[in-house]
């Protein structure tokens, strides 16, 4: 058998991987330092148990995932080995049903009731000032 026709024996599929690795492949952080960092304050949960970014991530297993205001449910579809683009990444991971919904009523319920503070644009004005100023001396007496 020559050199050329040798077959080369395709990798083993990987079974479990390291939850930085997995967050930084998956795309839910840029960096796995970033991603270490989530797990080390505790924004990560593997199957409802804080997790170090040195735990093993299996297929099957459910994520909690904090980041910011957000608080997502997935589970593990697919370990991947490296960094790949952003729709073979979410192919990584499906978000559970009762997260989405949880999601999408927070969502709605920000666009029908604004944050007050969004709404003020700059200092206030003189007549705002005043009316605040009002204000605070009826309560006062």
């Amino acid at each position: 058998m020559s050199a050329r026709t040798r077959s080369i024996p395709a990798a083993p599929a990987a079974q479990s991987q390291r939850l930085d690795k997995w967050l930084w492949a998956a795309r839910w952080c840029k960096t796995r330092a970033l991603a270490a960092a989530q797990c080390e304050l505790g924004r990560v949960l593997v199957n409802g148990a804080p997790a170090k970014p040195a735990r093993e991530v299996r297929i099957g297993d459910v994520l909690v995932i904090q980041q910011e205001r957000e608080r997502r449910e997935v589970g593990v579809l697919q370990v991947g080995l490296q960094r790949q683009s952003a729709p073979l990444a979410q192919a990584m991971y499906r978000e559970t049903e009762a997260s989405r919904l949880q999601r999408e009523r927070r969502a709605e319920l920000q666009r029908l009731s604004p944050e007050p503070e969004a709404m003020r644009h700059g200092r206030p004005s003189k007549v705002d000032r005043r009316e605040l100023q009002r204000m605070l001396d009826r309560n006062l007496d």
